[in-house]
């Protein structure tokens, strides 16, 4: 077994320093795992891929070496021209080549079309006479605000980092943000307990509040598996059953068990779809020609009396971490607003996030966040105003700015911005019948000459880092 850690690629990219841990300590116990069965396992350090690749093969005499396609385009071009025989990529439920068959099948598509199909031929959360529960779909139950109780919410527990994780520490580039502390599994064990924790103490809890954001709780009833999955110390179909046989056995109800299958078996493995059968000319697309950097707010470059945005970039540092709705409603949400760049911005969160890679990022970040497909994965651009941070975050109280002002110093960025957003791009989403209300009340607004003029003064100063 020949594994490979290439110094070209722990340089690549200025990676958060616990993305940057897992990944290689996961490696590394997994090079001692391989050894303590009994195989020969060749751990080299290389400059590069291709380097460690050839030198192994001159000191070995290897005449052919095998690999399972890795999930990135990249990453499976590079070893088509280093020669190695490529078996098929076995970590999802839905091969991508099987995607391209059912989506070359239809005229048109959706992601809950394909959920749907996963779900029949695979006899996921299927009864005899249909879905279980009667249902396709319970979205509409996981939709509520934060609760006001101030309940307990699931812990993730640590755990304690071994002698592979601290040598790997020691020896690993200067990375960003906070230490690595145990919080995310390297080894299957680890992830398998994790598994388990969600399962019984987060499952339950999940469905309602998906959405919701606290300031003080940093995942809520979230799994915290998407890094596991996508090392591979998971696979979908572990999580997936444990999800349903916990429905089944009546300790989690329909909604959370149905809710969060749709995230595995539907969203994830259709994003991977979308990737191959779009790459690679995708990861350029840039329908509304964005410009913008990121924000030094995001990168923790300057501060920001956004409440919201200081919370999810505290979280981003501290653990290179935020739940989805904290990316696509507060991240993406201001991003696409304010015109960032989407492939600056595809890099930052590839970089600052635990579960990074190309193939999440790009159809996450490109093309459901930022709208800068046009339409091709996302029907509409996923922007809004303050009001909704105000009902599904405890963000707003205390905030120096006020959600429900578009303009005037003391406006919420995010409502100021909205309404420019639509202004500043009603030619492009004009036929887009999804949101035509919203771009008939923004041409009925009294005011938008002053919001306008506001949103120029709230740009400057989120580009300056004084927002």
């Amino acid at each position: 077994m020949l594994l490979v850690e290439s110094e070209t690629k722990l340089r690549s990219k200025p990676w958060h320093i616990q993305r940057l841990h897992l990944v290689v300590s996961a490696i590394a116990h997994f090079a001692a795992e391989l050894t303590g069965e009994g195989f020969e396992v060749d751990y080299r350090r290389a400059a590069s891929m291709a380097a460690g690749l050839q030198a192994h093969a001159r000191e070995f005499n290897v005449s052919q070496v095998a690999a399972m396609e890795p999930m990135s385009w990249q990453g499976r071009e590079l070893l088509v021209r280093l020669g190695v025989e490529l078996v098929a990529n076995d970590q999802f439920l839905c091969h991508y080549g099987e995607f391209a068959k059912w989506a070359k099948s239809r005229k048109s598509f959706k992601m809950e079309d394909f959920y749907r199909w996963q779900r029949k031929r695979l006899g996921v959360l299927m009864d005899r006479d249909g879905p279980a529960g009667g249902k396709w779909n319970f979205d509409q139950q996981n939709r509520e605000p934060p609760p006001g109780d101030g309940r307990p919410w699931p812990v993730a527990r640590r755990f304690e980092l071994d002698a592979i994780d601290l040598e790997v520490l020691n020896r690993l580039p200067a990375g960003w943000g906070g230490s690595p502390d145990g919080t995310w599994p390297v080894t299957r064990g680890q992830a398998l307990i994790r598994l388990e924790e969600f399962i019984t103490d987060g499952l339950g809890g999940f469905g309602a509040f998906e959405d919701a954001m606290l300031t003080a709780e940093w995942k809520l009833s979230h799994s915290v598996l998407s890094s596991s999955l996508n090392l591979g110390l998971l696979h979908p179909r572990d999580v997936v059953e444990a999800v349903e046989a916990s429905y089944r056995r009546g300790d989690a109800p329909i909604h959370s068990a149905e809710g969060f299958i749709r995230q595995v078996l539907g969203w994830r493995e259709y994003v991977w779809g979308l990737y191959w059968l779009w790459m690679p000319g995708y990861r350029k697309e840039n329908k509304l020609a964005a410009a913008r950097p990121v924000p030094p707010a995001f990168t923790g470059q300057a501060p920001t009396a956004m409440a919201c945005v200081a919370s999810v970039a505290g979280q981003v540092n501290d653990r290179a971490y935020a739940h989805h709705i904290e990316r696509l409603m507060v991240l993406g949400n201001l991003a696409l607003t304010a015109g960032v760049d989407p492939q600056a911005m595809t890099e930052w969160m590839w970089a600052s996030f635990v579960d990074g890679a190309e193939w999440v990022m790009l159809p996450n970040v490109l093309g459901m966040a930022l709208y800068a497909d046009g339409g091709r994965m996302a029907t509409k651009p996923y922007a809004a105003g303050g009001a909704y941070m105000k009902r599904m975050s405890d963000f707003c109280p205390g905030c120096r700015y006020d959600p429900r002002r578009r303009s005037g110093p003391d406006a919420c960025p995010f409502t100021t911005l909205y309404w420019d957003f639509l202004a500043r791009q009603e030619g492009v989403l004009k036929n887009n019948y999804r949101i035509a209300r919203q771009l008939a009340a923004m041409r009925a607004l009294g005011d938008l000459a002053a919001v306008r003029e506001r949103a120029e003064e709230v740009l400057a100063a989120l580009d300056q880092g004084t927002l």
